[in-house]
């Protein structure tokens, strides 16, 4: 068993690590400030690939596994939380179900311009009524002669107004429920489809998230992605690997406030000595370095199995619930060393404590985790 990264996934940490001290980490906060979405830094991400990091070489992408696209990704969260989940959905969501599951034509006609940022998927499961429970999703697809007529709304979709794609799950079969649900590829501009609403957030205030409004948005079969009434299904797929992304995202945000905390601690002097020789910031300091060490050993478990081709959805529910809470105890932790200090925005870690609580509530909350785990214990 080894717990160190191989030749390839070091350097894809470096060259993720070196892009992001040069093309992130002087911006962010400016960013987080502003609450705009940073359009210039997308081209710079394609030409790296990180847009296309799990889509093969054949449709212009990476063609990398899972374990380099949670490496990525906790890289950028170290500095800025909300590119990294720009990175996450794009990669782990809208691009990932028409990889999955979309037939070679969708394929051809997208995975090349999602792979080098031309366009950014996003993806649209979450209604204002309806979030982990699918089967109260109230979007409707109804057949009408050849077209599908869809009307909804859906709500915190990231990516919902720049990107160039979405897909939308609708109820196609309504007396099925969760087995009666549809995922569409519906591109942005489409007559009747559009961001109604702009969100304010605690935090990654300069990701794009949206509410989505779909009036009589006219569809042909050409844009159902995988099989009629088993988008639901297909889901669950995605979602499993969008929890390694998450939770990555989790660590760098907590890896990046531990060492400003680690480097505040050394540089603040209290009673005539750094606050790094008192006991209480000492033991601070080692309990986020472990929980996050912890936290990483869970994600590559999760990782591996998910390259393997295995089943690992309880291992990635147990990364992503765990990386999380973890995360948020180390930015939380961190803010306490700063003092005063880390209340204000003069540091970044109060940023990354804002960045950080999101990751305990999107693709499923920190209970739908312990339900999906508890879950896999109990029926076995």
């Amino acid at each position: 068993m080894d717990f160190e990264l191989d030749e390839l996934h070091r350097t894809i940490r470096d060259t993720a690590r070196d892009f992001t001290n040069r093309e992130v980490a002087p911006y962010a906060t400016k960013w987080d400030k502003e609450e705009r979405f940073p359009a210039e830094i997308i081209p710079k991400l394609g030409e790296l690939g990180f847009l296309g990091i799990r889509i093969p070489e054949e449709y212009g992408g990476s063609g990398l596994d899972t374990l380099a696209y949670a490496t990525i990704v906790e890289e950028i969260a170290r500095w800025d939380g909300s590119l990294a989940l720009t990175v996450a959905s794009h990669n782990g969501l809208g691009s990932s179900h028409i990889l999955s599951f979309g037939n070679e034509a969708q394929k051809q006609k997208y995975l090349p311009r999602l792979a080098t940022g031309e366009i950014l998927g996003a993806w649209a499961l979450t209604e204002p009524g309806s979030g982990s429970d699918a089967a109260g999703m109230s979007t409707r697809a109804v057949r009408k002669g050849d077209k599908w007529i869809v009307n909804g709304t859906k709500m915190f979709i990231t990516q919902g107004s720049v990107g160039g794609v979405c897909v939308v799950l609708a109820v196609t079969s309504p007396e099925k429920k969760q087995k009666g649900i549809t995922a569409f590829a519906i591109e942005m501009g489409t007559p009747g489809f559009r961001a109604s609403k702009h969100l304010e957030k605690l935090g990654m205030r300069s990701s794009d998230t949206v509410e989505l409004s779909l009036e009589d948005v006219e569809l042909t079969d050409d844009h159902i992605v995988g099989e009629l009434d088993r988008g639901f299904i297909d889901t669950l797929k995605i979602l499993d690997r969008g929890r390694i992304s998450i939770g990555a995202l989790a660590l760098g945000l907590g890896e990046g406030a531990l060492a400003e905390g680690v480097k505040y601690a050394k540089d603040r002097k209290a009673f005539g000595k750094p606050i790094a020789d008192f006991q209480a910031i000492q033991w601070m300091i080692a309990d986020s370095r472990t929980e996050l060490d912890a936290a990483r050993v869970l994600l590559y478990r999760a990782a591996e199995l998910a390259d393997r081709g295995v089943r690992f959805s309880t291992e990635a529910a147990m990364a992503k619930l765990y990386a999380s809470e973890a995360a948020t105890r180390a930015c939380n932790r961190s803010l306490q060393i700063h003092g005063g200090y880390g209340y204000t925005r003069e540091f970044p870690v109060e940023r990354h404590l804002r960045d950080a609580k999101l990751c305990e509530i999107g693709e499923g909350t920190s209970e739908v985790q312990r339900v999906v785990i508890s879950r896999a214990l109990l029926s076995a």
